[in-house]
């Protein structure tokens, strides 16, 4: 058993000090003993040690065209318009491509904070969308990239069908993500079974969209996945934007979460990103069903999507979590400031997202977004408590954003005042990936990267 001492150690119970944890061979937590000696300790942390935050939405190959989209139009810009610019972009990624650029993505995660991911996949297919011999190629490229990086990963293969409510044909820009359910369950049984075994790796479904997927495919992609595991997560984009509202009941007479939740499919295996656009009676029976909101606050915002009813969802039980999504950012800190501020705004109040008075806004964030998107991702993480992975942040307390504070002040710094990155050590399922700052492959992955967008650029 490996054991660990913890100067300073954010349990579920609060902070503690000297505390001393013992890990299995896989990286599982066995023991934890407060008030413990460093003495028969195999490390020694210093600095306030938090849980690794989930990342619970990530399109890894959009990593590549960040500040791509950055400039105006003929015409006013929007969601659908910066899809446009998506769609010419990703039509000539290879599998190489996007090994490269996925394994710079997990990196920059980790150092920012990020531990774990649930990669949203629908880039399946060869620029022409024609099936690869390999029908499971580019998921393979994830997962290798993942591996690589050394980040756990939720894989989320995407059903993508149709271009729009009412089973609209694809257009030409999807071509890379159509799939039929034969190829969409061969894929799925493929990858289960050729990594059943492997550490750290954990697989869902992603039906895109209702908008992308018909109510009998939704129906029979649930019913494959039961096959294998009937816990495994279930996501999909709903109510992002206020056309797919008004598009959906325009089809079915309801809104698209108001639509899902009278399936009576929707529960806590369930992760609905974005939901931007609910009503009150959306807000509550979301929150009932068990599902976790998937929030994107960085990508929400830059691609003027709108913001959650955070207040009311938290209020009435709600579970959420954190994703990057676009990867407009890879700050862990400025998705949970910008989740509080947005809420600042419109309510012109403070320390909206607290738990409860008299408590940090931080840590209400942070256990928040901890909670949710480790039960987005179907992972025992989240929490350094026996049972749990010993994903773990070491923050340096001597960084000048952070030095003089303890407790709830270093969680409450870290996220409202950004300046520089003081995550220093980083652990995934106890193996460090990151050490002062540094990943020990990061200059070899960013080389490849360069070379990716130099082929892409070409």
């Amino acid at each position: 058993m490996t054991k660990l001492f913890l100067e300073s150690v954010l349990l579920p119970d609060g902070w503690h000090e000297d505390v001393l944890l013992g890990l299995d061979g896989s990286g599982i937590i066995q023991t934890v003993q407060i008030g413990a000696s460093s003495d028969a300790a195999d490390e020694v942390f210093r600095g306030a040690v938090i849980p690794g935050m989930p990342n619970l939405h990530s399109h890894a190959f959009q990593r590549a065209m960040v500040g791509l989209s950055e400039h105006s139009g003929e015409t006013a810009d929007s969601f659908w318009t910066w899809r446009k610019i998506m769609y010419g972009f990703l039509q000539s990624i290879s599998p190489e491509d996007t090994e490269a650029i996925a394994a710079q993505l997990y990196v920059e995660m980790l150092k920012a904070g990020y531990t774990s991911v649930a990669e949203f996949h629908y880039l399946h297919h060869d620029v022409k969308g024609a099936v690869y011999s390999n029908l499971s190629e580019m998921s393979h490229r994830i997962i290798a990239a993942a591996q690589e990086a050394g980040i756990g990963l939720t894989h989320l293969p995407v059903l993508y069908a149709h271009s729009g409510f009412g089973s609209l044909a694809p257009n030409e820009g999807q071509a890379r993500f159509v799939s039929t359910m034969d190829q969409y369950g061969q894929l799925l049984s493929g990858l289960t079974a050729q990594y059943k075994d492997v550490n750290g790796l954990r697989f869902g479904i992603a039906p895109h969209s209702l908008r992308a997927v018909s109510p009998e495919l939704l129906v029979e992609a649930i019913a494959i996945v039961d096959g294998f595991d009937s816990a495994a997560p279930i996501h999909i984009h709903v109510a992002e934007q206020l056309k797919e509202v008004e598009d959906s009941v325009a089809w079915s007479g309801k809104r698209p979460v108001e639509w899902l939740l009278d399936q009576g499919l929707v529960n806590e295996r369930w992760c609905l990103i974005h939901s931007t656009h609910l009503t009150s009676a959306e807000v509550q029976g979301m929150a009932q069903s068990g599902a976790v909101a998937g929030l994107c606050p960085t990508t929400e915002g830059n691609l003027g999507d709108g913001i959650f009813q955070s207040p009311e969802y938290v209020a009435a039980g709600g579970a959420l979590g954190i994703g990057t999504d676009s990867h407009i950012s890879l700050d862990v800190t400025e998705e949970l400031r910008l989740l509080e501020y947005n809420q600042r705004l419109k309510s012109h109040e403070r320390n909206v997202m607290a738990d409860a008075p008299n408590t940090s806004t931080g840590r209400s964030l942070y256990n928040r977004a901890l909670a949710g998107g480790a039960q987005a991702l179907g992972r025992k993480t989240g929490r350094i408590a026996i049972g749990y992975q010993a994903d773990l942040l070491v923050l340096d307390t001597n960084h000048p954003s952070l030095y003089g504070r303890s407790g709830d002040e270093v969680l409450d710094s870290w996220i409202f005042f950004n300046s520089g990155n003081p995550v220093k050590d980083v652990y995934v399922s106890g193996r460090k990936v990151v050490s002062e700052g540094h990943h020990a492959q990061e200059d070899r992955i960013a080389s490849d990267f360069r070379k990716a967008i130099d082929r892409l650029k070409s």
